[in-house]
């Protein structure tokens, strides 16, 4: 998909500036759908859109550095079942 799109040859800094301002748009997503105070000339954002963006570009770092993340997201889960939360 990214060599389709024209992403193939992103550096992972690239990368990770990308993810860092798809959060940004996802949290200026979250701020309209809980309805806190934004620029009348801010752009309109859609949650579930800003969401999936940001899992695009997250997936795409992990395919770069071979992270399998499904495996790392078990592995991680099981070392939390084991903590104590406050």
């Amino acid at each position: 998909m990214k060599a389709e799109r024209g992403f193939d040859k992103d550096t992972l800094a690239e990368n990770f500036m990308m993810l860092f301002e798809e959060c940004g748009e996802l949290a200026k997503a979250a701020r309209k759908s809980t309805g806190l105070k934004m620029a009348h000339d801010a752009a309109t954002q859609d949650a579930a859109a800003e969401a999936a963006d940001t899992l695009i570009i997250l997936l795409g770092i992990c395919n770069i550095l071979d992270i399998d993340l499904e495996a790392a997201f078990r592995a991680k889960e099981e070392k939390n079942k084991q903590r104590t939360w406050n």
